[in-house]
């Protein structure tokens, strides 16, 4: 029976991989003939921001004091970009050195992410998990569709990832100031990282009454500090837009376009009627109370020991997904990056798995079949696609049901 790979076999694998699609990103999306682009419209816009930074023109320099000094430009003159300025800067080599340096430097920071969760789970108290290591990995994350093809494509998810899996690497190993700078900065690039505060909170809650409080004054200090240092750092150069795009945006948000949410076919038809933003479907607290209540209890029902983070964080992020207002396929990868620390700990049927695997993909198959033919053929099938994320809805809150009944820790 042929052996599995080692790691840095699978890793080297991985690389090229990625590189051969972005080669190939670039070759096809160059044809004439090529109706639907391969590169994410996303990474369009962080270029154009990028190029807004380096060359400004009278209206879209940046706002903040110290910006205007420096005489450099506001990324958010590129419409539709929602990020910290930092991804704009960060990218600058697309736009003087190399179009595609973003996608290597996303497919690298994939990488990152599976060499973080190969070591974790080369620690693990698992013995399914040590000693599958590799294989969960490379199965999970360095040779998953969904990873590779989203990083290839030019979004920037992957490094959001890379923070966010070297915030629990530091945690499981009880450096908690490296931690709690990580989760700051992870909520500065991404602000839903804030929810795995809870679990946080909760596993620095273990030991002596008097260590714990302070241990959770310290780690909360640091990590807020961390983000308002940053977010203070980007309000002096760009000023208010930085706020409003990175955060406000996010927090208001009503997208009335098709996405997996169930949120979104009210949305829609309520839109361009004046009562709208007076109802229930408008109010932002509606779907933030209970994806809020969910993400709290989780944080802190599964948060029993720092070796239970990966699953707290999973479940945790599942809800936040599910629960929220907007949800596209990007999303899904906030909570996937975890799975190949969970699965091993999971007493599930091979039934049960396959059932669950079947069912999710097969959610997302039907979604994608009618939101083809509302988008791309023109047909009115709004009602249809709302239908699909109802279904997909239901579907994610079984498999989050399933997991926490068949978790073992």
């Amino acid at each position: 029976m042929p052996s599995w790979p080692s790691f840095r076999t699978a890793l080297i694998l991985a690389g090229l991989l990625r590189l051969i699609l972005i080669a190939y990103s670039e070759y096809y999306d160059a044809l004439p003939t090529t109706r639907v682009k391969y590169t994410d419209i996303d990474y369009r816009v962080f270029t154009d921001a990028a190029r807004f930074v380096w060359h400004p023109t009278e209206s879209s320099t940046a706002q903040g004091p110290v910006g205007k000094v420096l005489g450099i430009g506001d990324p958010y003159a590129r419409a539709t970009y929602r990020y910290t300025p930092l991804l704009a800067v960060i990218l600058t080599p697309n736009i003087f050195f190399l179009k595609s340096f973003g996608k290597i430097l996303f497919a690298f920071c994939d990488l990152v992410i599976g060499v973080l969760l190969y070591r974790l789970a080369k620690a693990s108290s698992n013995a399914q998990l040590v000693a599958r290591a590799n294989i969960y990995v490379s199965a999970l994350h360095l040779f998953n569709p969904l990873i590779f093809s989203i990083s290839t494509r030019g979004s920037s998810e992957s490094i959001l990832g890379a923070l966010v899996i070297l915030t629990l690497y530091y945690a499981s190993r009880g450096k908690w100031d490296a931690a709690a700078i990580l989760l700051g900065a992870s909520v500065h690039w991404k602000i839903y990282p804030f929810i795995y505060g809870a679990s946080f909170l909760t596993v620095l809650g273990e030991g002596r009454h008097d260590w714990a409080i302070k241990q959770r004054i310290r780690f909360t200090a640091i990590s807020f500090g961390t983000f308002v240092a940053l977010g203070g750092a980007m309000y002096l150069i760009w000023g208010y837009p930085f706020l409003e795009h990175t955060y406000i945006y996010h927090l208001s948000r009503k997208d009335y376009r098709h996405n997996f949410s169930p949120y979104f076919y009210p949305i829609y038809l309520g839109w361009d009627k004046p009562a709208f933003k007076w109802s229930v479907t408008a109010n932002p607290f509606m779907s933030f109370l209970p994806q809020m209540a969910l993400c709290l209890v989780s944080g802190v029902k599964f948060s029993k020991h720092r070796s239970d983070l990966p699953f707290a964080w999973f479940i945790q992020t599942a809800c936040f997904v599910t629960f929220n207002k907007v949800c596209t396929s990007q999303y899904f990868l906030w909570y996937i990056w975890f799975l190949p620390l969970i699965l091993p700990k999971l007493q599930l049927s091979l039934r049960t798995g396959i059932l669950c695997l079947a069912s999710w993909f097969g959610g997302q198959a039907v979604w994608l079949s009618l939101a083809y033919r509302l988008e791309f053929l023109g047909e009115n099938r709004f009602f249809e696609v709302w239908c699909a994320s109802i279904a997909f809805f239901i579907i994610n809150c079984c498999i989050i049901g399933i997991m926490i009944i068949s978790y073992r820790g």
